[in-house]
């Protein structure tokens, strides 16, 4: 009986068995095929946010949902590992993939409880979940998840497998891997972390949002401790470390995404490039979008738009407090808060936290208020005292535009207890009273040689506008915009000597809504003034009587060449004016052809961008100037070698023009200043011997050292692959940039003589109001607009202009820009001499004209030298040339 009861159990446990054995194979063989590659593992991707960075490696946005910065194996640190095994699978490095104790363990709490508590999973099974599986608790699920497991386990190595898990596991607030974790919980790399921090984020796999330090930071030291003593147990640290961690605080908190340098505006621009190359895949594919920011000077350009836009704002006037905290903010109790002791500091100090700070300028409340000194709270719970000569002093109120209130008296006169301010801290330390300007500003640099944007300040503070003024604001130039007209007017056979008459003029156009009366600034007029005078002192009149003369549809039909869309121009008189709206981005780039020498270049931001493994999918290949080229173009000799060591011979001339050159990159040499007065009344030695010696001055500063390139050891001329269309002559080129570089020297930019440089050139601009200060000026090497005003287009004030608002942050910006930087002369072309001519007439000059000056032409433009008996002097009477009109 006992044998047969045997028989039937072990039969029954066999059967059973059996059955068990036959449906899991059966099992296995429905899930097998339907089961992923594992081999995928080996060249999966990540989702990995865009990043953007400097033309020196600085990281300057980040974009995506996801933040993750993937770490090899080999960096993760050893201490993270213990932690991460002691909290999650100790056998990790024993087992084949699946715990069987960890099953059995599961399957007991499924018996006890009747549902499903922990799964057992070992790391690798996570791993198989994440990359091929749902987090759906069923029990089709888990067999999968085994399955998987062992194939993993099978085809990667167990530093493969940990090196995957730590980069996709999500650990709560948008971080996904363990490098972003330690920058969203500590805001420093995972390297520097101490244990206790390790332990924290070791413990956020198995519930992020329940043992999220910032959420629940009781809750996560206690799975922190219950680590660390996992830890002790497992024998992974002593006991020394463990007393020495147990005890340490939670010091998570919120960190935003870590920039090297904040450059917002640049960021955005980049993003919206890189989507237009990649596609939506550019947030998630872990694209490196390196662009042509140089981070020095675009730190100096924000730095510039803020100083500038403040020190405008100072000139206008104090505004009143941003907002006014009555005694029924802090307590419906309190009705007297000019009591410091019956004030709720918290109170206050909770509101400044939902106030931004703009352009470096902290939120601050008044808390006391004294005869010339102010008491305030800052967000961060600081009181600082603002003196009377920190500000205060200086805060008239705002009346108009173009008025202030009377000097304060006492700081009651300026502030009351509970009037939100605006404080700016200084590289000292130091706190002064200031106010968030209601103008806004610009700033765009491009490297003139193929168009690279160095730096781009599109407003005072991306936090308080997301409107890019750079690329978006589309304003009257203004003055601005004449060096184009008077370009073309050069072509076209004018000359920097050429008399126009500025004088008023009445306008009956069709194209105008009504009769146009155009004046100078300021209502004045002045007469004949020749073409250059004209341009550095921004004679109106004199540019829409040039524009007359050459012609609407002839000064439009070139303007493309500039990058301005002719067919949008205005078909009026109004254009030599500056009417069209343009933005800083196109003037810039216009401007460009006068800084290379005349070849057109298109604005360009992003250099490269790379893809996650490194590797180039997308590199700019700009339209670079290249005055060499076109030298090896016609089969010359290479443009050192036409540098010409004596003067182009003209007609009938005097001796002493200068010598004429190729323009050349490598040449560093002085154009003959514009004017230069010669007093003498009659030829004679003396006048004889100081030309001589002018001429010897100029052809020794024209160069006469040897251009060969082996002797100079410089490098062989590489050609770009991509060289740039020439758009204007090198002589009319020559000529604007001299007319340019007068601007600064005499004319409305002279502020910027304050740089001490002879190689700058540049042009004001204002228009009616005024409501637009502009100012575009360059070098060889950088070309930058700086444009001020309001985005409601209302006005600046009384004595606002190009040269006062604008100009001032170009110099700014410059200053730090052209620091250590060798002046770069433009060289003088071929076809170009320099005769002496009388100022007031425009005419050659003889051995008898008084106050003659030296003016640069092209060969063909160059006025003859007439009789001695027909030139006179430049102070009789005789008709004006017919030049004048």
């Amino acid at each position: 009986m006992r044998n047969s009861l045997f028989r039937l159990t072990f039969w029954l446990a066999v059967c059973g068995g059996g059955a068990i054995i036959a449906g899991l194979a059966a099992f296995y063989l429905y899930l097998s095929p339907k089961l992923p590659s594992v081999e995928s593992l080996r060249h999966v991707k990540l989702q990995t946010p865009l990043r953007v960075y400097s033309r020196d490696g600085l990281l300057i946005g980040e974009f995506g949902e996801k933040r993750r910065t993937p770490i090899q194996h080999q960096d993760i640190p050893e201490l993270y590992t213990k932690a991460l095994l002691a909290a999650e699978d100790d056998q990790f490095y024993s087992h084949n993939g699946v715990s069987i104790r960890g099953l059995l363990r599961a399957a007991s709490q499924i018996v006890s409880s009747g549902h499903i508590q922990s799964g057992g999973s070992t790391i690798t099974m996570q791993v198989a979940r994440n990359f091929f599986l749902t987090r759906q608790q069923t029990f089709a699920r888990k067999f999968n998840e085994i399955l998987l497991a062992l194939q993993i386990e099978r085809e990667l190595s167990k530093d493969e497998i940990l090196e995957l898990y730590v980069n996709v596991i999500f650990l709560g607030n948008r971080s996904y891997g363990i490098n972003a974790a330690a920058e969203v919980y500590y805001g420093k790399p995972l390297s520097e972390l101490s244990l206790a921090q390790l332990a924290m984020i070791a413990g956020l796999p198995k519930a992020p949002s329940t043992f999220n330090p910032i959420a629940n930071p009781e809750r996560a030291l206690i799975r922190r401790n219950w680590i660390l003593g996992r830890m002790l147990s497992l024998g992974y640290i002593d006991q020394n470390l463990y007393d020495a961690t147990i005890n340490e605080p939670v010091t998570a908190s919120v960190h935003g995404i870590k920039v090297d340098y904040h450059a917002p505006y640049v960021a955005e621009m980049a993003r919206r490039e890189a989507m237009d190359i990649y596609g939506p895949g550019a947030y998630t594919d872990g694209l490196k979008v390196y662009t042509t920011i140089d981070s020095q000077l675009q730190r100096r350009a924000q730095g510039a738009v803020i100083d500038g836009l403040l020190a405008y704002d100072k000139r206008k006037g104090y505004r009143g407090p941003e907002q006014h905290w009555p005694a029924s903010f802090i307590d419906p109790n309190v009705n007297d808060v000019t009591d410091f002791n019956n004030l709720d500091l918290a109170a206050w100090q909770s509101a400044l936290g939902n106030l931004s700070e703009f352009g470096g300028l902290e939120p601050a409340v008044v808390v006391q208020v004294f005869e010339q000194q102010i008491r305030t709270l800052l967000s961060n719970g600081d009181l600082v005292d603002i003196d009377w000569e920190q500000g205060l002093r200086q805060a008239r109120p705002f009346k108009t535009e173009n008025a202030r209130g009377a000097r304060p008296k006492l700081a009651s006169d300026i502030v009351t207890v509970g009037d939100v301010i605006r404080l700016q801290q200084n590289d000292a330390g130091n706190w002064a009273f200031s106010q968030v300007p209601k103008a806004q500003a610009a700033l765009v640099a491009l490297n003139p040689q193929d168009g690279a944007i160095i730096s781009m300040v599109g407003g005072f503070d991306f936090a308080q506008s997301h409107f890019n003024r750079v690329t978006q604001a589309k304003r009257q130039p203004g003055s601005n915009f004449k060096p184009f007209v008077y370009t073309t007017a050069l072509e076209q056979g004018l000359t920097p000597a050429s008399i126009i008459n500025d004088a008023p003029i009445v306008f009956e156009d069709a194209n105008l809504e009504s009769t146009w009366r155009p004046e100078n600034d300021g209502g004045k007029f002045y007469g004949p003034t020749r073409l250059r005078q004209a341009l550095y002192r921004s004679r109106n009149l004199v540019s829409i009587r040039v524009l007359r003369n050459i012609g609407i549809n002839n000064a439009i039909k070139g303007m493309d060449r500039f990058g301005f869309e002719p067919a949008l121009l205005p078909k009026d008189l109004s254009l030599a004016l500056g009417s069209y709206a343009l933005t800083p981005l196109e003037i810039v780039t216009g401007y460009a052809v006068f800084a290379n020498g005349g070849f057109k270049v298109e604005p360009y931001l992003l250099s490269s961008i790379l893809d996650v493994n490194g590797d180039a999918i997308y590199e700019a290949n700009p339209a670079t100037a290249c005055p060499r080229c076109e030298t090896l173009t016609t089969g010359g000799d290479d443009a050192e070698s036409l540098l010409l060591d004596e003067p182009t011979p003209l007609p009938n001339a005097e001796n002493h023009q200068v010598a004429s050159q190729l323009n050349d990159d490598s040449t560093n040499t002085e154009s003959v200043p514009a004017e230069a007065p010669q007093t003498d009344s009659g030829l004679n030695a003396e006048f004889a011997s100081e030309l001589a010696s002018e001429l010897a001055a100029l052809n020794q500063e024209a160069g006469t050292e040897s251009p060969n390139n082996e002797e100079n050891n410089e490098p062989a001329f590489v050609p770009p692959t991509n060289p740039a269309e020439r758009v204007l002559s090198p002589q009319v080129a020559y000529l604007i940039n001299s007319m340019l570089q007068d601007v600064i020297r005499k004319g409305t930019g002279t502020a910027a003589k304050s740089l001490g440089r002879n190689d700058l050139a540049g042009k004001t601009g204002t228009t009616n109001g005024p409501r637009d200060a502009w100012f575009s000026g360059y070098n060889r090497n950088l070309v930058v607009t700086t444009w001020l005003g309001f985005d409601q287009n209302l006005m600046l004030g009384r004595r606002e202009y190009g040269g006062s608002a604008a100009l001032p942050i170009w110099i700014d910006y410059m200053r730090t820009a052209l620091q250590d930087v060798p002046e770069n002369k433009r060289p003088q072309p071929e076809g170009i001499i320099t005769v002496r001519i009388d100022p007031k007439t425009g005419e050659r000059a003889n051995i008898n004209t008084i106050g003659a000056i030296y003016e640069s032409f092209r060969l063909e433009n160059a006025p003859e030298l007439l009789s001695n008996e027909s030139i006179g002097t430049s102070d009789s009477e005789e008709a004006l040339p017919e030049e004048l009109f």
